[in-house]
């Protein structure tokens, strides 16, 4: 361990929201520090290509640090940006996708395309809050998991979750703590929607009729609607009745998505309205036009895409999900959609629905990227791809592979700020290919 007080000059930040310096050349990850600063590090704790810092002092701040909105910032490892700007965090995130683009793919985009944004705070829509009851104090913590350990950061409040859900951690706690079943409790799905706001609660042992009442009138008080979890792979279930379904719209494509609490839909309806927005613009598909959406979901793109092209094909790996855009297509009078299940994590070159032409392709991939599937769409030579990607390195991989192997160029990209305040980047990128 080096020694501490070591006065340290913040030049970059890392994808993981901290500071990194230099010192003697090697670099040092210091959480809290922002580029510019000049702070008082901890003793380092050296590694074998970089050394970790704790942040002792700001000795000289950032110009774009701010008073992060939430008391808990620091301990819960929810958010690890809420000390910078927001316009401040969204460069930040430009200049670490076009320097990923760069270092990566060995590309860059001919376009930057102007960043999407929203509502920095009480934004989030959907969250997994970790929920541990402490038998020897009659408690329960309900909060994320810690930035700096894998326990449970207690909230409160939390100022970036949508309302009415933002004043609930706090609250639950003490619901659950009076619980019978309190120690077989261990996480919570909130699902916010404009008709009802959903807490699917985690529960590895069935709840007792007094358990259920507490929960009832909880319900009742909060104005939320509790499902249960039973884990194991099963379906959450409302507490009582046939429960509420859960929708969200997009007005600008008249339409209306139904899902299930634990399925995957995007965190920010804001943001979310806008880049379905922008990726239907960069697509610019017609009447005659035949699309493949891989990674579909539920239908987020598909649906829209529907509205202005003469026929869409949606693939997921998830049939649920799949299951899910056919009743939502259904359910939106399109009747120009089909849907298919594949696993897309390997070359679909066999599957049947590959043999169907395309002239317009969208990708959604999971962190993973999209690499297996970029032989079809080589193959396939649409007129142009939209890629839509929740991280940059693999958006940087599959970039380069589509330039350099699979002859596309790309034609513009950008950021998308999806999540403020915390690390993750999700951005957009427009192939077309060379003629």
């Amino acid at each position: 361990m080096a020694a501490a007080g070591e006065v340290l000059s913040v030049v970059d930040l890392a994808h993981d929201g901290r500071g990194i310096g230099r010192i003697g050349g090697k670099a040092v990850f210091v959480g809290g520090a922002l580029p510019g600063e000049e702070v008082r590090i901890g003793a380092r704790r050296r590694r074998a290509r970089f050394d970790e810092a704790p942040l002792l002092e700001v000795v000289k701040p950032s110009a774009s640090r701010v008073e992060p909105p939430c008391r808990a910032f620091g301990r819960c490892g929810g958010c690890a940006l809420q000390h910078l700007a927001p316009a401040a965090q969204v460069a930040a995130r430009e200049a670490e996708l076009f320097a990923q683009l760069a270092r990566i793919g060995k590309v860059g985009p001919a376009t930057r395309l102007a960043p999407l944004t929203g509502p920095t705070l009480g934004y989030r829509r959907r969250a997994r809050l970790g929920i541990r009851y402490l038998p020897r104090e009659r408690r329960a913590i309900v909060g994320f998991r810690g930035r700096d350990s894998g326990a449970i950061a207690p909230l409160t409040d939390c100022p970036v979750l949508a309302p009415p859900a933002t004043e609930l951690p706090g609250h639950l706690a003490t619901l659950v703590a009076s619980l019978d079943a309190a120690r077989h409790i261990t996480q919570a799905e909130v699902a916010v929607t404009d008709a009802v706001t959903v807490l699917a609660l985690r529960a590895l042992e069935p709840l007792g009729a007094a358990d259920r009442t507490r929960l009832a009138a909880f319900a009742g008080q909060h104005g939320v609607e509790f499902w249960l979890d039973p884990g194991a792979g099963r379906s959450p279930a409302p507490l009582t009745g046939p429960g509420t379904a859960l929708r969200y719209a997009l007005p600008e494509f008249g339409l209306t998505l139904e899902f299930g609490p634990a399925d995957f839909v995007q965190v920010n309806a804001a943001v979310n309205e806008r880049m379905v927005a922008r990726t239907v613009e960069l697509l610019a598909p017609g009447p005659g036009d035949a699309v493949l959406d891989l990674f579909a979901g539920l239908g987020n793109f598909t649906l829209p895409i529907a509205r202005r092209a003469g026929s869409v094909l949606g693939v997921d790996v998830e049939a649920g999900l799949v299951a899910k855009g056919r009743a939502n297509a259904e359910r939106n009078g399109l009747t120009n959609v089909r849907f298919a299940t594949a696993d897309l994590a390997r070359d679909p070159a066999h599957e049947p629905w590959a043999r169907t032409a395309f002239t317009l392709a969208l990708l959604d991939p999971p962190r993973t990227g999209a690499l297996e599937v970029l032989p079809l769409i080589g193959r396939g030579r649409p007129r142009r791809v939209v890629y839509i990607s929740c991280h940059p390195g693999t958006l940087a991989r599959d970039a380069g592979l589509l330039v350099h192997q699979h002859q596309f160029r790309l034609v513009a990209a950008g950021v998308m700020d999806m999540f403020p305040h915390t690390a993750h980047l999700e951005s957009i990128a427009v192939f077309e290919p060379v003629r």
